[in-house]
Order: structure tokens, then C-alpha cells, then sequence
């Protein structure tokens, strides 16, 4: 259902909504877009009492002005999406997931449940975002480029999560992986394909597989130029 839509929405009429779902004025949502779909745990209770998923009343997912959401992506419940956001086709994002202001989430993109993402974003076609992750603001994450929170995968039973970290002006190649837990510091750089295993310190710049951590040279301190 929708609890509001702003003056001069464009829907397409194959757009689904599950939950109470909010689009603010001049937005833009393209064909066979999900908005506010169940997280797993609502699915359950929601089976066991044989309702309609699309009569279902919970929270779904609240969108700001002039936003432009491209045909086929999925936007779980609970996400909160600012304004001046523009997707591209086949983006996943996940339950409780806030995204802010002036932000491109690219083509193929999955951000897992649980994650902020800051203003003036700009995340390149197949990025993937896991649980918790944390993204300042003028971040930017290149083509594939890989964040991941689990250090053992499935052979620690109950091993927590450790989300990684990336303050405001970050700006992460294409290819690269960030391993868990770890934090890279306000304006670093991250080279095209490597593979971070410890914190980046400030305007640093960190290259290689595993990636060795360098000063950044004085003509790219400055901030990324999103807009």
C-alpha cells in the first residue's frame, strides 16, 4: 500500500508494493520496482497467518523527492532513501538499510540489511555492501569492488560479524576487497584490485594484494568530486 505520494509521481503500473510505502514529489519509479518487500522474518509470520503479502501492514520503504529508481530493483522494508537518489537496474537493497542525499547506486548493486550510507555517494555497477557496513559521505566504490564482513565463513560457529568502515571522502578502485573490520579513514585511497586487510590511516593510499599502505600524494588530497 501507499501511505503517501508526492505531486508528480511517475510509477509504472507493473510497480509492487508490500507494507506502508511512502514516495516523495517528483520521483520516478520504473517497471517491476518492489518497494517495502518482506524481510525473511516477516515472510514467516505472515505465512502463518495466511495473508496477503500486499495487505500486509508494516513498514516499507520510504523514498524522498526526486528520485529516480530504475526498472527491476528490489527495495526491502524498513529502507530509507533520501533524496536526489538514482539507481540503475537490478539493485538490491535489503531490510533497515538508510541511504542518504545526491547518491548513484549503480547497475547490479546488492547493500545487505543494516547498512548507512551516507550523502553524495556514487557506487559503480556491481558493487557489493554486506550487513552493517558504514559509508560516510563522497564515498565512492568502483566497478565490483568488494566490502565483506565475515572473516571465517561458515567454519566458526556463531562468529559475529565485523562490518567495515569507510569515512567520508573515500575512494575505492575497481576490483578491490575490503576485509572485515576494517576501517579506511577520512579521504584514503584504495587501488583498482586490492585486497585491504588493515585499517588505512587518513589520506593514505593503499595499493597491492595484500595492499601495502602509503602516504597519499599531496595532489589527491583533496575531496572526491561528487556531486
Amino acid at each position: 500500500m501507499f501511505v503517501h505520494i508526492g505531486e508528480n509521481v511517475r510509477a509504472h503500473h507493473t510497480v509492487r508494493s508490500y507494507g506502508r510505502n511512502s514516495i516523495g514529489r517528483d520521483s520516478i519509479i520504473l517497471d517491476n520496482v518492489q518497494l517495502g518487500f518482506p524481510p525473511t522474518g516477516r515472510l514467516l509470520e505472515l505465512r502463518q497467518v495466511d495473508l496477503n503479502l500486499e495487505h500486509a501492514d508494516y513498514e516499507g520503504t520510504t523514498i524522498a523527492e526526486n528520485a529516480i529508481i530504475r526498472s527491476n530493483a528490489v527495495l526491502y522494508g524498513g529502507v530509507r532513501i533520501g533524496h536526489h537518489v538514482r539507481t540503475g537496474h537490478h539493485v538490491l537493497v535489503r531490510e533497515n538499510t538508510t541511504i542518504g542525499d545526491h547518491v548513484l547506486i549503480g547497475t547490479n548493486t546488492v547493500i545487505d540489511n543494516d547498512c548507512t550510507i551516507g550523502s553524495h555517494v556514487s557506487l559503480q555497477s556491481c558493487v557489493y555492501i554486506p550487513t552493517g557496513t558504514v559509508l560516510g559521505d563522497h564515498v565512492f566504490l568502483g566497478p565490483s569492488a568488494t566490502i565483506t564482513n565475515d572473516r571465517y565463513p561458515i567454519r566458526v560457529e556463531n562468529a559475529p560479524l565485523e562490518p567495515a568502515r569507510l569515512e567520508n571522502g573515500v575512494s575505492v578502485g575497481a576490483n578491490a576487497v575490503i576485509m572485515p573490520g576494517v576501517t579506511i579513514g577520512e579521504g584514503a585511497m584504495v587501488g583498482a584490485g586490492a585486497v585491504v586487510t588493515k585499517d588505512v590511516p587518513a589520506w593514505h593510499l593503499a595499493v597491492g594484494v595484500p595492499a601495502k599502505i602509503t602516504p597519499l600524494p599531496d595532489d589527491l588530497k583533496q575531496r572526491n568530486f561528487i556531486r
